[in-house]
């Protein structure tokens, strides 16, 4: 599947019917970890399968870093001079530009996938809704983030949503983020709009504050927080939401891991959800996050059950 150039820091990868031209392979780009580029690289190659189904159809946004995890980068919604023809595009009016057309990138295979790592994504990001009907999201994100508490609170602090949301009779998943957070995703059928999104999720979170023991906070001032915020900010048109199985550009080379919810114990270090670490997992458990990828959930039956009133575009 190589074809290696003269020199080893650069090769000439074919995938599928493409052949990418990958550089500067040997940049130490974790030199405390013994990481380089190639190993990006390698990982995202190996992870393909099982990654791609949480990417594709979604609006791609680039964050391009410049010389490796440590460098600047930038954010890139338009589809870059650079980028070849045969990666495809959506185009999307974005909020940021006053509703203006931006043509996102499409990562809809392999080739596509490595030719960005190579452009210098590290971690990937996407929206919560897909290019056919972009202001419909198909899952509600609870974004858990923790306020001068360990990540074992943060853990509890899910398990509880976790139960509550089995009680509303709503299926989740979560996944680590690389860092000391955690996101819960609730798949859902395209019905609903971000606004009664973003509701549902905030009724949740107060309602496990209001009744949890202190370990979860809704205060809106970031100052104000002790405990794990909920947040649900993330739940808008356009927000850009970080994959699972991204790698992240902080020390130790974290991966943003699904991992099932028997796994989600106290002693969890997401720190050890390494890009190697993750690579055997899927071997051996596949994608335990792929029930997200496609829900027929609706949230108003779940509102009934918690006592509100479901808004008619998530009434079933």
């Amino acid at each position: 599947m190589l074809d290696k150039n003269a020199s080893s820091a650069e090769e000439v990868v074919r995938v599928g019917k493409r052949r990418l031209r990958l550089t500067r392979l040997d940049q130490r780009w974790w030199p405390e970890e013994d990481l380089a580029k190639r190993d990006v690289i390698e990982y995202y190659a190996a992870v393909a399968p099982l990654l791609l189904p949480h990417l594709r159809n979604r609006p791609f946004t680039i964050k391009r870093h410049y010389n490796g995890p440590r460098s600047p980068f930038e954010w890139i919604k338009d589809a870059p001079a650079e980028m070849p023809t045969w990666i495809a595009t959506t185009p999307q009016p974005a909020k940021s530009r006053g509703g203006a057309i931006v043509h996102y990138p499409l990562i809809q295979d392999a080739a596509s996938l490595l030719w960005m790592i190579e452009f210098g994504c590290i971690d990937l990001h996407v929206w919560s809704s897909r290019k056919d009907l972009p202001a419909r999201p198909d899952n509600v994100l609870f974004d858990l983030d923790p306020h001068a508490v360990s990540f074992g609170e943060v853990v509890e602090a899910a398990q509880l949503l976790h139960a509550a949301l089995e009680t509303l009779g709503l299926s989740a998943y979560v996944k680590t983020t690389g860092g000391d957070g955690l996101h819960v995703h609730v798949p859902i059928a395209r019905r609903h709009t971000y606004e009664e999104v973003r509701s549902f999720c905030r009724v949740v979170a107060a309602a496990l504050a209001a009744s949890g023991n202190g370990s979860i906070t809704t205060a809106r001032r970031p100052q104000d927080r002790v405990g794990v915020f909920i947040d649900a900010k993330m739940n808008g048109h356009g927000q850009q939401v970080v994959s699972a199985y991204s790698v992240r550009p902080q020390a130790g080379a974290p991966v943003a891991a699904p991992v099932a919810w028997d796994e989600l114990k106290q002693d969890l270090d997401p720190r050890d959800l390494t890009m190697k670490n993750v690579l055997e997992r899927v071997r051996t458990l596949g994608d335990v996050q792929s029930g997200a990828l496609g829900g027929a959930q609706l949230l108003g039956p779940a509102l009934a059950r918690a006592g509100a009133v479901p808004s008619s575009g998530a009434s079933p």
